[in-house]
């Protein structure tokens, strides 16, 4: 099975291609701005459907045999979407039940994208008879690279709650459970919720207090696989009718978005492919557009992955649409490279007239090409098309970070101790600490082979089953070094609480328990023994084992551990029981990384290695000073030969091509 579009010149450089936004007389064009630009790959026909299919099996490809044709001519591969993404109003007003439906039992209506239930027979009979065309009438184009299937599952419909889904609700419960395991799993002995028959069992709608948290935690897992199985059964046409083409979907790795289990979905597309969007007044924003490519580099098991969706500039769905500065894009674009990406699209190539996207930024903004979106393109274009031999190389990194997406759906109910921690934003924290440390991660699932890892940090690993907290503290005994955070090891799989003191699963390894949670006050801040604070999150910890590093030195716990550092085995744990300050959580982070052996390196700018055949440096200086760094070698994108001090100017990017 291919595992990357075919026939792809290089790095893949382009973007979402929607001409039939556009007259025909455009698409000329379109084609010879794209080849000035250095474009080798568009996704054509994501939001097609109402085009495609006019009626229901009546099917016209003229106009988009002659963009195929155009193309090809031109020299860009395609990315060919099944144009499943958005059902055509003829569809949903001939079918209105295929419809989602709220929590709150209000069915949507059409009028958007993605207007469609996971579960609905209708819509996935329809999807599966468009892919089925698709690849029939396409099957044999020159032009044709690879398929995209859908576009950002889940991305407006998270959740349905109709009655389709609860009958396929219990049909997933009962392949599971019998009536006495769910009832158990589920602690229905709370509230007088206990199930005789599987009919009885409906999803969590809404209710008059809160739900129960097994229950919406499974309703979750349940969700994310009939989203998958919709990806599947397009899949599966399109491999019968074109067995030779890579198929993907765009996932949604990134601050915005949580809801799927992308662990599962890497193991079912041929190559994985991203969408990713910085939140533009963050002063972070280069950090956490870091965090998410380490995080879909480890979905691609370490091999190259595709940069779908990023945008040249603005936004249109963010409270402040702030455009990026000039450089920022092709900054944004080398960090991906650098970090595993063998390609990166934008969405879109022309900025649209209508509709909702309309002031979302393209490759050809609305005032031209004589713009500085345009010609930094243009110019990032020429730059790739210097980058061949960095494809297919690879990452590699000696620390890595857990990343468990069902732990992040559990803390996100109601009825915690607090409902103002956020999984992913508690992540970036550890991450931004790694990073200005100057170390590259790989991020890992639960459950993954840990040993060849110096380090591992273990974030917010909640709901955690006694098998994958058996991984954590094996690696441990045998020698690895760990960094678990609070709300780890608390709960099982299906939310029950660990008795006998918190952290649960990781109390021996760790060498602690805590005997109750102490959530601080909106506005609270407490200080510790070296000089930093905590603002949300402290607990009463008790040592067994463990050292204690640091303690509060005041609030409610004066005197209790807050961070502890255990040996266990032929390794070392350590414990953060509370959100430790950026300064606080950087040292803490440093002495875990001095402790297993792991060269600390902080630099001003973004250093970053890809290795194949010989070594790549890539440095992206974000900050507005040149920056020396040592290396020597020949810098790709100049021609220079650099000896020994490698000079990167402001805002600059340079790709390294190293000396051994």
């Amino acid at each position: 099975m291919t595992t990357w579009p075919t026939d792809l010149p290089g790095l893949g450089w382009g973007a979402d291609y929607n001409p039939e936004q556009w007259p025909e007389h455009v698409w000329a064009e379109d084609v010879e701005l794209m080849q000035r630009a250095g474009v080798t790959m568009v996704s054509l026909g994501i939001f097609s459907w109402a085009k495609i299919e006019v009626s229901k099996g009546e099917y016209r490809f003229d106009w988009l045999d002659r963009v195929m044709d155009l193309l090809h001519a031109g020299g860009i591969r395609v990315d060919l979407a099944t144009a499943t993404a958005a059902p055509p109003p003829w569809l949903t007003t001939e079918y209105p039940e295929m419809l989602p439906v709220r929590a709150d039992g209000v069915r949507l209506s059409h009028g958007s994208r993605q207007a469609y239930c996971p579960s609905s027979p209708i819509y996935r009979d329809r999807a599966t008879a468009l892919a089925a065309e698709m690849a029939s009438h396409y099957r044999d184009h020159p032009a044709l690279a690879a398929w995209h299937v859908g576009n950002e599952y889940a991305c407006h419909v998270k959740r349905c709650y109709c009655d389709t889904c609860a009958a396929s609700f219990r049909e997933w419960l009962s392949s599971r459970y019998t009536l006495d395991q769910l009832n158990d799993a589920w602690s229905t002995a709370f509230w007088s919720q206990g199930y005789t028959d599987f009919a009885q069992v409906l999803p969590p709608r809404v209710t008059p207090t809160f739900a129960n948290p097994a229950h919406v935690l499974d309703y979750d897992r349940f969700s994310d696989d009939a989203i998958l199985e919709l990806y599947k059964a397009e899949r599966d046409v399109l491999r019968m009718i074109t067995p030779g083409v890579p198929i993907t979907t765009n996932f949604m790795v990134n601050w915005t978005f949580g809801d799927l289990d992308y662990w599962k979905w890497a193991r079912e597309v041929d190559f994985v492919s991203n969408d990713h969007y910085t939140e533009a007044q963050s002063p972070d924003r280069h950090i956490e557009l870091a965090m998410s490519a380490d995080l879909v580099r480890g979905l691609a098991g370490g091999k190259p992955w595709l940069l779908m969706e990023n945008s040249t500039s603005a936004v249109n769905w963010q409270r402040r649409n702030i455009a990026k500065l000039p450089g920022e894009q092709r900054r944004h674009s080398f960090q991906n490279i650098a970090r595993g990406a063998d390609g990166t699209l934008f969405f879109q190539w022309r900025q649209s007239r209508g509709g909702s996207e309309r002031y979302h930024s393209a490759m050809v903004p609305h005032a031209g090409t004589d713009t500085k979106v345009y010609r930094e393109v243009c110019e990032v274009g020429a730059e790739y098309a210097k980058l061949a031999e960095v494809v297919g190389s690879t990452v590699d990194a000696s620390v890595a970070v857990l990343f468990d997406f069902q732990s992040g759906w559990a803390l996100r109910q109601e009825a915690h101790p607090t409902n103002d921690f956020d999984y992913w934003q508690h992540v970036l924290g550890y991450y931004k600490a790694l990073w200005q440390a100057g170390v590259t991660v790989d991020f890992v699932a639960p459950g993954t082979n840990l040993s060849k890892y110096s380090l591992v940090v273990v974030p917010a690993f909640y709901a955690v089953s006694d098998a994958h907290a058996a991984v954590i503290a094996d690696y441990v005994a045998g020698g690895g070094h760990v960094v678990v955070t609070y709300l780890s090891g608390v709960a099982d799989q299906y939310t029950r609480v660990r008795l006998g003191g918190y952290p649960g699963a990781f109390r021996d390894v760790l060498g602690v328990w805590s005997e109750e949670f102490y959530p601080l006050r909106e506005n609270e801040t407490v200080s510790l023994t070296d000089g930093s604070t905590a603002s949300l999150w402290t607990e009463h910890l008790h040592t067994r084992t463990a050292d204690t590093v640091v303690s509060y030195a005041d609030g409610p716990l004066p005197g209790v551990a807050a961070v502890t550092r255990n040996a266990f085995g032929n390794g070392v744990a350590w414990y953060v029981a509370c959100d430790l300050d950026e300064g606080g959580l950087g040292r803490t982070v440093e002495n875990a990384l001095s402790g297993a052996g792991v060269a600390v390196s902080p630099s001003p700018i973004e250093l970053v290695r890809r290795k194949g055949d010989v070594s790549f440096l890539f440095a992206v200086n974000h900050t507005g000073t040149d920056v020396q760094v040592e290396a020597s070698g020949v810098d790709v994108l100049s021609g220079a030969q650099v000896s020994g001090r490698l000079t990167v100017r402001a805002g600059d990017v340079v790709v390294l091509r190293e000396e051994v």
